[in-house]
């Protein structure tokens, strides 16, 4: 029994893409993030892995826990399978018959070189939609580099904008670029149905790691191209508006606070006891605060130390303010919020049998010849 309140999942309930077969070939998190939005949304997701030991995602654990596999091997089925060569090489095309999504991760160039390229599937399954993730694409330099999340975060830019001028680049503490690049192949298998749906032919997404994250600051690309100006690190300030950053409180907590438009920076003037400063000169304007944030940082941290969180936070709703409490994870997981809108859920085709702890290691896939089950 969950100790948080969850919303059941309802198994007798079709979701948008129900009829939709997806064969999962992909490793680790971006194939697994993209497979499991698709699962998610109603596909049946036959995730095919290596027999010797599975998903490498299975490894990752937790107190000898595979936290990581239960998340995203959710609503997923599970095939051990080697495709590259025996039994496997006779059972793959079938499968890839029937199916409408073929996701894989390899390093590019394998499925070509064990005889599958996207015309040899195409030639199985003219309509096949066929999602490649790698590190840096298909084509270019680095098309046979080795290419973990950690290495895009670095070279798209993302983590030189990261972190205190003073510190080093800071790394994202979760595998961001990979999650990022799932949610972007999710989108863009959802298109590609949309194409072969209305009548056009099968589909090969070339999807790197690193064009997904760069999105995420191209706005950055843009002002150093129109400006020759590098945005240099600023913590948790923001070098397009001001204020924006965390404030300590008297009892020891964090309160995230943004004042991003001109009304709301004015409204947190007026509920910390300072409506001065909207005519003054260095806060009356945007460009004017973000030039003297660390001033104006100064002034609202001052008003933040005298006070405990919750008064904060209860003046701040009163007025408007757009302020919200740092939490950790045993805050968030209490959060009335998360409870009501039924964040959390329990239930559904990924539950472990009866009796078997949800936390327990995991069996591997199962055999060859025997039916899918469920992970």
């Amino acid at each position: 029994m969950s100790p948080f309140p969850c919303r059941s999942f309802d198994e007798t309930r079709a979701g948008p893409l129900e009829g939709v077969r997806v064969l999962d070939m992909s490793r680790l998190v971006a194939g697994n993030m993209a497979t499991l939005l698709l699962a998610d949304y109603g596909a049946d997701v036959i995730k095919v892995e290596r027999p010797d030991r599975g998903d490498d995602l299975r490894h990752w654990r937790v107190d000898d826990l595979d936290l990581y596999w239960k998340i995203y091997a959710r609503n997923k089925r599970s095939l051990a399978l080697d495709v590259s060569k025996g039994e496997g090489r006779e059972i793959f095309p079938h499968l890839v018959r029937q199916s409408q999504v073929l996701v894989e991760n390899f390093t590019p160039g394998t499925l070509e070189r064990w005889g599958y390229s996207p015309d040899n599937l195409h030639e199985i399954s003219p309509g096949l939609v066929i999602l490649r993730i790698s590190g840096w694409g298909q084509t270019g330099p680095f098309r046979d580099k080795p290419g973990f999340g950690t290495l895009v975060e670095a070279r798209s830019g993302y983590a030189s904008l990261n972190g205190w001028a003073d510190r080093p680049p800071l790394l994202p503490p979760l595998a961001m670029a990979d999650m990022v690049a799932g949610l972007y192949g999710c989108s863009a298998v959802l298109a590609a149905l949309r194409v072969v749906e209305a009548g056009g032919r099968g589909q090969v997404i070339d999807l790197s790691l690193f064009e997904p994250i760069f999105s995420l600051i191209s706005s950055e690309a843009l002002r150093y191209h129109v400006s020759g100006n590098l945005t240099l690190r600023t913590g948790n300030q923001a070098s397009h508006t001001a204020p924006r950053n965390v404030y300590a409180c008297a009892d020891g907590g964090f309160i995230a606070l943004s004042g991003s438009m001109q009304s709301m920076a004015e409204r947190i003037f007026d509920t910390i006891g300072r409506p001065e400063l909207k005519h003054d000169p260095r806060y009356a304007t945007n460009d004017a605060r973000v030039q003297s944030r660390v001033e104006l940082d100064a002034i609202i941290a001052g008003f933040m130390a005298e006070r405990g969180c919750a008064e904060n936070l209860a003046l701040f709703d009163a007025a408007g303010v757009t302020a919200a409490p740092v939490l950790d994870m045993a805050g968030v997981l209490a959060d009335p919020y998360v409870a009501a809108r039924g964040v959390l859920g329990t239930g559904g085709r990924g539950d472990p049998p009866a009796g078997r702890d949800a936390g327990a290691r995991q069996p591997p896939p199962p055999a060859l010849a025997r039916p899918v089950d469920r992970p």
